[in-house]
């Protein structure tokens, strides 16, 4: 028999997991600290397992708590799903919508997506996360957010959509004409613009110089894929970027050359459950309208820089 009192303790859990705080959990929960710390130690005594321990100043989850996290999540998910079709059987449907994505495909996508459903009144809420591809999978995965835009692979049990395909094009600033230097021999003493450590572009950057036998002379870490190009805009560096972040660049003040990386998808993964919400159906439809215009946006920046 399922003790229904509990799953306030689970919702709990699930917060905690989510945010690494119990503090920030009971702010979000408006309750107290110790409120939240009874909750679960009342669920951890009925079901005779210990799910979170200490870690420093902070908790994180233990491997059973680790291991019982995606059923959490996909229960939340079907609540999720059950109170959004009773707000549209009440005649006044209104979901959330959590999406993860990079900077640049935010910019190329969701831009465009959010403003046909705020212009058509669709009964939607949206919480955009900006972060890397790697990280929006893996939030997809914990139940953290609904939807992640990537262009990395995503684990078993979350479905995906491809959008649209693009290949990555090493850039950096346009020098005088006469000099026929190649972006990668300019490394030598130019530095090297990298993305954060745990990217799927920072990935794609380390296997590219491996395979070249490459050692920049210097680097500079940057946050997304807009700063990246900001600073060779302003003559500094060489990065690997994606074709489509090259859409709004003032192309009279870069060099663009192709990377020989294989072309990647960029697409859509969310959990199963997520589909059942008709505002995540709307949603991901204008969505993958949009991919397809990016993709056609994309074929034209590689004819633009032969970089097919």
């Amino acid at each position: 028999m399922v003790e229904p009192a509990l799953f306030p303790a689970l919702l709990s859990l699930l917060t905690v997991a989510r945010t690494g705080s119990v503090g920030a959990t009971a702010r979000q929960r408006h309750r107290t600290s110790s409120a939240i710390s009874q909750q679960i130690r009342r669920l951890e005594t009925e079901l005779g397992v210990k799910l979170l321990e200490r870690a420093g100043r902070g908790v994180r989850l233990t491997h059973a708590g680790e291991a019982a996290l995606p059923a959490i999540g996909e229960l939340w998910s079907e609540a999720e799903t059950l109170f959004a079709r009773l707000a549209e059987l009440s005649g006044r449907p209104v979901s959330t919508l959590r999406v993860a994505v990079s900077d640049y495909l935010g910019k190329a996508l969701l831009v465009p997506v959010l403003r046909e459903l705020l212009d058509e009144k669709v009964p939607v809420r949206f919480e955009i996360i900006t972060t890397h591809s790697r990280d929006a999978v893996a939030r997809v995965a914990r139940g953290e957010v609904e939807f992640g835009v990537v262009t990395a692979g995503s684990p078993s049990g979350l479905d995906a959509e491809p959008l649209f395909a693009q290949s990555f094009a090493w850039v950096g600033p346009r020098r005088p004409r006469g000099r026929r230097e190649s972006l990668l021999d300019r490394l030598s003493r130019e530095p090297l613009l990298r993305l954060g450590a745990d990217s799927h572009g920072r990935r794609l950057l380390e296997e590219a110089l491996e395979r070249r036998r490459l050692r920049p002379v210097s680097t500079i870490d940057v946050t997304s894929v807009s700063l990246l190009l900001a600073y060779v805009g302003s003559g500094i560096g060489v990065g690997l970027v994606p074709t489509l972040a090259l859409a709004d660049v003032a192309h009279s003040r870069i060099t663009v050359e192709p990377s020989g990386i294989p072309v990647t998808s960029v697409t859509l993964v969310n959990r199963p459950a997520v589909r059942r919400i008709p505002a995540a159906l709307r949603f991901s439809a204008a969505l993958a309208a949009e991919g397809r215009r990016a993709g056609a946006r994309v074929a034209r920046l590689d004819r633009r820089f032969r970089l097919g």
